[in-house]
């Protein structure tokens, strides 16, 4: 968080670590370590405006910089929510006061709690895991038989260097759940689908 506020909102070089799949970090951008790289909010923002989502489920909010890119989609495509999730009290309040003066509060739902186990009604359109590393294999599975065959998932800091998030995805493809593109940038970022009920 100190970072991020330091930083105040000016966009940096990325500084994670080079890869083999991503030789060249510092062509990507960030506005803090923590928060997805500018790029792949940028992504994020064309992903919803593509699949118009009725539904997307967040997991991970930090200080909601990403949640506030989705919402401002959900905004452009006029429809839709987005319910994320924070667990630490402390950045929730962060977050939360981003939010409210974001303009864009009415296409947010913001919670305070784990994401293994919180409770979501409907079906997920988009699901965008950004959570704790450890748990991210655990809350795709638990909210796998709720996301839409034909929804997309995304799985943040997949790179091979963080290793944790990227070894879940391919664990889950092995297993015949998921479907995986892992998509070369800074932090790694899987794209997936679920393969059952897909036609």
């Amino acid at each position: 968080m100190l970072q991020a506020e330091k930083a105040e909102g000016a966009l940096l070089p990325e500084y994670h670590r080079a890869t083999p799949e991503c030789p060249h970090p510092e062509r990507w951008h960030m506005y803090d370590s923590m928060t997805a790289e500018a790029e792949v909010l940028e992504f994020l923002y064309t992903l919803v405006t593509t699949i118009k989502p009725a539904l997307v489920v967040e997991t991970g909010s930090f200080l909601g910089v990403s949640t506030l890119w989705i919402a401002k989609a959900l905004k452009a495509n006029g429809f839709g929510r987005i319910i994320s999730c924070e667990f630490d009290p402390v950045v929730f309040a962060k977050a939360q006061e981003k939010i409210a003066s974001s303009g864009l509060a009415d296409w947010i739902e913001l919670r305070n709690e784990s994401s293994l186990e919180m409770r979501i009604e409907g079906t997920i359109d988009l699901f965008f895991s950004d959570s704790d590393m450890p748990i991210r294999e655990a809350e795709v599975k638990r909210f796998l038989p709720q996301i839409r065959p034909t929804g997309i998932i995304l799985m943040h800091d997949a790179s091979s260097h963080l290793k944790v998030v990227r070894d879940a995805a391919v664990k889950m493809e092995s297993e015949g759940l998921l479907s995986c593109i892992l998509l070369p940038t800074p932090r790694g970022l899987v794209l997936a689908q679920r393969r059952e009920g897909r036609s």
